[in-house]
């Protein structure tokens, strides 16, 4: 493949292989762990770069994650990997940002949009009959879990260990990624 000549072409190249440095960094550390210095390291930039493309890990996390069209199976391992995730230690801005979003509007605003940004990917990601409907359901089910193991501490996810709710969650979670029979 050629090298990109033009400024438009060799910004585009970069943030591509950011991107895929993100990816690839995101999957084996998790959003936590990854830093924006390991994930310039990984793409040959510098981390003021990374920012200057993407602003933030947050954000850079939040374009990595986008699903295009994808076979079932692609859709599962994007869940479990979200699961993944969301058992783990949330970051402080998500915390934040749970706690508030029954009382403050700004936060109600910013999760319902973060939300629908999710349910639009996945079920772009799905297809068939009732996609839009099966994302929302299954994000709100990822949601309702996250709530209930970080803020209300519900017993039984107390007692198990974060293997022992992924392998549960994932076979219940990904129920609905492919549409049902038509009748």
């Amino acid at each position: 493949m050629s090298e990109p000549k033009s400024r438009a072409e060799r910004r585009a190249a970069t943030a591509q292989r950011i991107l895929d440095a993100a990816r690839a960094e995101f999957g084996e550390r998790g959003l936590e762990a990854a830093t924006i210095r390991r994930i310039a390291q990984r793409a040959n930039v510098d981390p003021s770069l990374v920012m200057q493309h993407y602003g933030s890990k947050a954000a850079l996390f939040a374009v990595a994650i986008q699903l295009g069209k994808a076979a079932p199976n692609e859709v599962e391992a994007h869940l479990h990997d979200v699961l993944d995730v969301r058992l783990g230690a949330l970051p402080p801005e998500t915390r934040a940002l749970m706690r508030s979003m029954l009382t403050a509007p700004e936060a109600a605003a910013q999760m319902s949009t973060f939300l629908n940004e999710r349910v639009d990917n996945l079920s772009r990601a799905m297809g068939g009959e009732d996609a839009e409907l099966r994302a929302a359901l299954i994000v709100s089910s990822i949601l309702g879990l996250t709530v209930a193991r970080h803020f209300l501490k519900l017993n039984a996810f107390n007692e198990a260990s974060d293997t022992d709710i992924a392998r549960v969650a994932r076979r219940w979670v990904t129920t609905g990624v492919e549409p049902p029979p038509s009748d």
